[in-house]
């Protein structure tokens, strides 16, 4: 195998296997150097299926490159870059491996030409990204990892019953744009689409992200939700459905944010948001519609990590995350707070900015297929989005009121990585040409016209002036929101505790009448000698598994008689 059939996110995996291992002294070559390598690998290969590998009947396709893979390989490459430098600080090497893995495993999945492989890469981004949270060490992030890995696990289960369907029934491996008319398909995209964090299990993105560290929290905001939308891109251009999930997923994530307090789930529930506008483009699927979608994930990454960087760096330097905790760091954090406000302006859609060239194209191509509703919906969700990332999130982190806090700005390395990000925001933004040119079709579009630019300052200004309006109803509590995980977080554990209590009620009754009808030499030993009452009242693990035995049992026993 020649250097360009190799799979470049291969050397991510590869390399992180030798992360625990390596010096301290010497990781940020590697953190900083694998990643430079993996973009050469991706920007060598020529387009077309190769690097196979046969599986019984069928071949595995681990290259299939073309202007969309390697669109999404390259900035997932420039985001693994950019988060190393940025987690140069880290000092968790499971967290670091975790995230070579992980980003790795994500470039996979662009890059896989069948079904098969995708399966493979998909599942390891999902247990590599579960190692990220879980690498934080508390019990919290415990308790959230394995929320977050079941919630992964049903959707691989989704995909994978889906897949084998699929192959059931058309006899190929190959991953190509798929119709919605068989079960494989329906369980196909709805695997994808919890990847995506579209409803009703788009909870787990709020739940999970704002709980790893300063720096996993970038690098999970990169790949789960941008490999789903790619795949997306790839398998279901043109389906109606991800219009109406899209446009809920725009308002759900605006809705959300407005409401929250943690400056990091606000970030979160506005990944949902943009997800929200890539998903409604791929419904649409026209080409102007599938390249807006493309360049938008590209900028949404970087711009994205800049602001959960700018988040990372208050929770760095101050350990708070509240916005009831924190105002007034820009006279110490001057350069957090410059970066993200560029971060800001960039989701906005500011002109300028990366979001103005990418964003816009989603919108001009509902007008053009002529969904004037749809442009309508857009258009009101552009507004809401500069109230929520674009003014609420700088302006409670480092405006309003005086905190007290006088953190400085990061380290270094962290500062360094904003600034990049920021100068990559803010040059796409002036020369949107060089990422058009890597969209998988000719653009014909021009972002700058007068009405363009006009339109987008009035929108933005009167969003402006309606925050500050609103600002006394947008009063900052201590509260955290839930929507469905309410369901797993409160009800489902309040439903086991109670049923629980009230098995060993009735186990602990039965076992007292079982007591009741022994002798009363045997009940008079049982008060003697504690280890009898030991045995079969205040700690009973073997009355308690003859217990559920009898009750599996029957449950077995009745089953099988219905049947």
């Amino acid at each position: 195998m020649i250097m360009s059939d190799f799979p470049p996110g291969l050397v991510l995996i590869f390399g992180a296997l030798l992360l625990p291992i390596i010096g301290q002294k010497f990781r940020p070559i590697l953190t900083l150097g694998l990643p430079l390598i993996t973009l050469y690998l991706i920007w060598s290969l020529p387009d077309g299926s190769f690097s196979t590998f046969p599986l019984f009947d069928y071949q595995l396709v681990f290259i299939h490159s073309d202007s969309l893979s390697r669109l999404f390989a390259t900035v997932f490459s420039i985001m693994t870059f950019g988060g190393s430098l940025y987690a140069l600080k880290q000092k968790s090497v499971l967290e670091l491996a975790a995230v070579f893995v992980y980003a790795g495993s994500a470039i996979g999945v662009v890059f896989a030409g069948d079904l098969i492989s995708l399966f493979i890469f998909w599942e390891i981004m999902a247990v590599a990204s579960t190692l990220v949270i879980l690498s934080v060490g508390s019990n919290r992030s415990f308790q959230i990892s394995m929320r977050y890995f079941l919630v992964h696990v049903f959707g691989g289960t989704l995909l994978l019953v889906g897949i084998i369907a699929y192959i059931l029934d058309t006899g190929s491996t190959t991953f190509t744009a798929m119709e919605l008319n068989s079960f494989g398909t329906i369980f196909i995209l709805m695997g994808f689409l919890i990847n995506a964090a579209a409803p009703p299990l788009s909870a787990w993105l709020s739940d999970a992200y704002p709980e790893a560290s300063f720096s996993g929290a970038v690098f999970l905001s990169a790949f789960t939700t941008k490999a789903a939308v790619y795949v997306l891109l790839r398998g279901f251009p043109g389906a109606e459905i991800l219009v109406f999930i899209g446009i809920f997923m725009i308002f759900y994530g605006i809705i959300y944010a407005l409401l929250e307090n943690d400056m990091r789930r606000i970030l979160a529930y506005s990944i949902v948001n943009q997800v929200g506008f890539m998903l409604t483009g791929i419904g649409i699927g026209t080409e102007m519609a599938l390249n807006g979608v493309a360049a938008h994930a590209f900028t949404h990454i970087i711009y994205k990590a800049l602001l959960l960087m700018s988040a990372g760096s208050v929770l760095y330097m101050t350990g708070k995350r509240k916005c009831t905790d924190l105002g007034g760091l820009f006279q110490s954090m001057p350069l957090t707070a410059f970066c993200g406000i560029i971060g800001a302006l960039s989701i906005s859609s500011f002109p300028l900015t990366s979001g103005f060239i990418s964003k816009s194209m989603i919108s001009q191509a509902a007008a053009d297929d002529s969904l004037i509703a749809i442009w309508f919906l857009l258009m009101a969700a552009s507004a809401g989005v500069f109230l929520h990332a674009g003014i609420k999130f700088p302006w409670f982190v480092f405006f309003q009121k005086d905190s007290g806090l006088r953190p400085p700005d990061p380290p270094w390395s962290m500062r360094l990585a904003m600034l990049l990000f920021a100068g990559i925001c803010i040059g796409l933004g002036i020369w949107p040409e060089y990422l058009y040119s890597m969209l998988p079709y000719p653009v014909a579009y021009e972002p700058y016209t007068v009405t363009h630019v006009i339109h987008m300052l009035q929108l933005l200004l009167f969003s402006g002036f309606a925050f500050f309006l609103m600002l006394p109803l947008m009063k900052r509590t201590l509260t955290i929101t839930l929507d469905a995980d309410w369901f797993y977080r409160r009800l489902f554990p309040s439903i086991l505790k109670n049923s629980s209590a009230t098995v060993w009620r009735i186990d602990k009754m039965i076992r007292l009448a079982f007591l009741e009808k022994l002798n009363g030499g045997l009940i008079f030993l049982s008060k003697k000698n504690n280890r009898m009452s030991g045995l079969l009242s205040q700690n009973y693990p073997i009355g308690s598994m003859v217990l559920w035995v009898a009750v599996i049992l029957a449950a077995y026993l009745f089953l099988s008689f219905i049947r």
